[in-house]
């Protein structure tokens, strides 16, 4: 492992802009959904997993522009929700395991998402079910088809929760 051996007496100047984090980019990435406007998104790291959340955005009908590395805009004003159901979502969104995060957005816009058993990297036991709980305590349903692999989730209404500690 590497070092760094640092000697006092000497004032630092500079700057620097530390990538984005991965896991904070696909959330926010996600947050796309909510939305029929343009947001623009900086400081967008360039890593596979997100790259991968992008691509798939764009096949669910999310205009994106890459405005200038690690800057893009989207705009989510004519979302293909059916294609959540097509064998090439399944391939797409079973590869990435970030990928359920867009049941959020989905359930609070169109109050219905679909999301197949996620992938992503074998690091050990990750779960699902706590975004899955956290749909159900807001009015949402969950059902799970072993034939397809596939989440199907809808909520006409989300409840309003009030948590005060």
């Amino acid at each position: 492992m590497g070092s760094f051996e640092i000697q006092g007496g000497k004032r630092l100047s500079g700057e620097i802009t530390p990538q984005g984090a991965k896991n904070e980019a696909l959330q926010v990435i996600n947050a796309v959904l909510l939305t029929g406007e343009k947001v623009i998104i900086n400081n967008i790291p360039d890593i596979i997993d997100v790259n991968k959340l992008i691509n798939l955005l764009e096949t669910l009908g999310v205009k994106i522009e890459k405005i200038k590395k690690g800057s893009y805009s989207f705009q989510a004003d004519n979302i293909d929700v059916d294609f959540l159901t097509t064998p090439e979502f399944k391939k797409k969104g079973g590869s990435l395991r970030g990928s359920i995060m867009i049941v959020g957005p989905l359930l609070s816009r169109f109050g219905k998402g679909y999301i197949p058993k996620p992938g992503g990297d074998k690091i050990g036991r990750r779960r699902v079910d706590t975004h899955f709980i956290g749909f159900e305590k807001l009015g949402a349903q969950f059902d799970f088809d072993s034939h397809t692999n596939f989440y199907k989730a809808h909520a006409k209404r989300f409840k309003r929760m009030l948590h005060v500690t």
